[in-house]
């Protein structure tokens, strides 16, 4: 008997979506396409061995060489969770970062963008914006209720994106991992698929060229307009 006891409400014909298939995603201003460490890793490398920094959160990086490089995603390419791909910028045609979707898990309807990396010449551009649309876009689209973005909980600017985008925080995990040998604590980000048309309307509204002047700047913020949506603010940055 559970009358008196609170359960969740039963999902009605809700049926568990697909697995990401690797196939590529493709926008107004950037292409995803499934990494290949011969097509990628050279092109790569050029682009991350501007400022190792951008590895400091990751377990694994900086690379010294090309070569290096190729043997990561040779690596990694061949897994299926997580499932990476390359970032090209439409506009110039270059590589700028790879980005993925792991802990896919269909049967609860969740799934997470991660291993997030952007060169310099990607960071803070319409395409780089694109490209984390493009991930939320299929996930929610092909039937998944939930979209999840994780970072070291030091790691201000993933936190300050995943608020930008409108994901919703969730907490902090304390002592969740050990990255580079040492203490990870782990900020949670999330959106649900209640909240997709409404986010779906702001990135819309955000990437069109209307909404930028004749020199590339932004009329209106991405944040301003996915403020509404979330439903719970990162206290960090308050």
């Amino acid at each position: 008997m559970t009358q008196n006891r609170p359960v969740g409400p039963k999902l009605v014909n809700w049926t568990p979506p697909p697995a990401p298939d690797g196939g590529s995603l493709v926008g107004r201003y950037v292409r995803l396409d499934r990494l290949d460490a011969d097509r990628h890793a050279a092109d790569l490398h050029r682009a991350f061995s501007v400022d190792d920094a951008i590895w400091d959160y990751l377990p694994y990086g900086p690379f010294s060489s090309s070569a290096q490089l190729h043997r990561w995603a040779r690596d990694v390419a061949a897994g299926r969770d997580p499932l990476f791909y390359a970032i090209t910028d439409l506009d110039t045609g270059q590589l700028g970062g790879v980005a993925s979707y792991l802990r896919i898990t269909p049967q609860a309807g969740s799934i997470e963008a991660g291993h997030i990396n952007f060169a310099p010449s990607l960071q803070r551009t319409r395409a780089a914006t694109e490209a984390i649309f493009l991930l939320i876009q299929w996930a929610f689209e092909v039937g998944y209720r939930r979209f999840e973005w994780k970072c070291d909980a030091l790691n201000m600017p993933s936190r300050r994106a995943a608020q930008r985008l409108g994901l919703s925080y969730e907490g902090i995990f304390r002592q969740a991992t050990v990255v580079k040998g040492r203490n990870r604590d782990t900020a949670w980000f999330a959106a649900i698929d209640a909240e997709w048309p409404a986010l779906k309307e702001a990135f819309s509204f955000w990437l069109d060229p209307a909404n930028f002047d004749d020199e590339g700047r932004q009329r209106e913020s991405l944040g301003s307009l996915t403020r509404l949506v979330r439903v719970a603010s990162d206290p960090a940055q308050r």
